[in-house]
């Protein structure tokens, strides 16, 4: 039984079409594999654009986007330092040195993060947050 080669053609395309109609998975493609955060209204509302001209792709648009979670805005990076490297910014009387701290975040994450700006909210840790990270506690 030999297969018309329009049929095969047909279904190539018809697969092609399917994969690029997701637009979030074509213009970023680095989201994918995001399970959840805030959906992206760039892409909804592409996607959305999809469904008022062509159902069936714009469907397929957004089944696409959240299967592969490039749809969803991507999540902040976090980074660690070592306890023992942050302990060089504390002083003798106990207090955090601001500059000596920021030469550590700098040396070691490679970005100046601003310290000294009015709208940074610091916290107050406790002694058991210290004894979790293997900081003792002097003042």
């Amino acid at each position: 039984m030999r297969i018309p080669s329009r049929v095969i053609g047909s279904v190539l395309v018809a697969t092609l079409l399917t994969q690029l109609t997701a637009c979030g998975t074509l213009f970023w493609p680095d989201r994918r594999g995001q399970i959840e955060g805030k959906i992206d209204p760039v892409v909804a509302a592409l996607d959305a654009i999809g469904i008022l001209f062509y159902v069936i792709p714009g469907l397929i648009a957004f089944a696409v986007d959240f299967a592969t979670g490039a749809i969803y805005l991507p999540g902040g990076t976090t980074a660690q330092i070592a306890p023992e490297k942050l302990q060089e910014a504390i002083g003798v009387d106990g207090k955090v040195d601001s500059s000596k701290l920021q030469a550590i975040l700098q040396s070691e994450l490679g970005q100046r993060l601003p310290l000294n700006d009015p709208r940074l909210i610091q916290h107050k840790g406790s002694i058991e947050q210290l004894a979790m990270y293997g900081i003792k506690p002097a003042a």
